[in-house]
């Protein structure tokens, strides 16, 4: 299972790096999403998978004895979903603004200024 998840890693990582090099900007913004994702499974993976109980200590004891899900890297992939998705919302906005004003999402057109036109 780790090792399917690492192959899966690797590939969002490799698409992601793909379409960000891609001179259209709606392919960096899924290349951005790709990226993203893949760090959210590297996250999960680093967490370690298995099956136990959630971390709750009852009231007899001081310490867990038994294997438990540690919480911290769900916590963390949560935080970065939604700052993932606050970046991909602003990123959206802006190149269907820039769209509006340049009408092309080609990077080299929107480089050029107003004296090559």
């Amino acid at each position: 299972m780790e090792l399917l998840l690492v192959i899966i890693i690797g590939l969002l990582y490799a698409a992601g790096i793909y379409m960000m090099l891609r001179r259209s900007l709606v392919k960096l913004i899924i290349g951005l999403i790709l990226l993203g994702n893949g760090a959210n499974l590297l996250i999960f993976l680093l967490g370690r998978i298995v099956k136990g109980k959630p971390p709750i200590i009852d009231d007899a004891s001081y310490v867990l004895a038994e294997i438990y899900a540690d919480p911290v890297p769900q916590a963390l992939i949560l935080t970065a979903i939604v700052i993932s998705f606050g970046l991909q919302a602003f990123a959206i906005i802006l190149i269907k603004r820039a769209y509006k004003v340049v009408k092309t999402d080609d990077l080299d057109e929107m480089n050029a200024t107003d004296e090559d036109l």
